[in-house]
């Protein structure tokens, strides 16, 4: 099955469990659709750049899936209608990385990857 990858934002005024709860539900959306959620990471609340919804800050998470391509819709199309989900992206990959992701990696090791010119 194709590997995608979801960033979405939810609300700021969520707790954080219930933000969470989000990440489970949808992954069990696709769980219902003969879909698989590999990996959640929940990166917590951050400033966006510009205005969302009168929103200035939203709670970010990354969903890494196996998943077939009705699966995918049916996951995208709840999101869009779930009034907490304010955007999402929805990329398709050829491999997941391993390890976590970059916003979950430490300063120190970012910068040990690759120097700076």
């Amino acid at each position: 099955m194709p590997l995608y990858e979801h960033v979405m934002i939810a609300r700021q005024d969520l707790s954080n469990s219930q933000a969470e709860s989000l990440i489970e539900h949808f992954g069990t959306v696709l769980a219902d659709n003969e879909g698989k959620l590999l990996e959640s990471e929940y990166w917590g609340v951050k400033t966006m750049a510009y205005k969302i919804n009168k929103n200035r800050k939203g709670h970010y998470a990354l969903l890494r899936t196996d998943a077939p391509a009705p699966a995918v819709q049916e996951m995208e199309r709840l999101m869009r209608l779930h009034e907490d989900v304010m955007r999402v992206l929805t990329i398709k990959v050829d491999a997941h990385e391993d390890g976590p992701s970059i916003q979950m990696q430490k300063r120190d090791e970012r910068d040990s990857r690759r120097e700076r010119r």
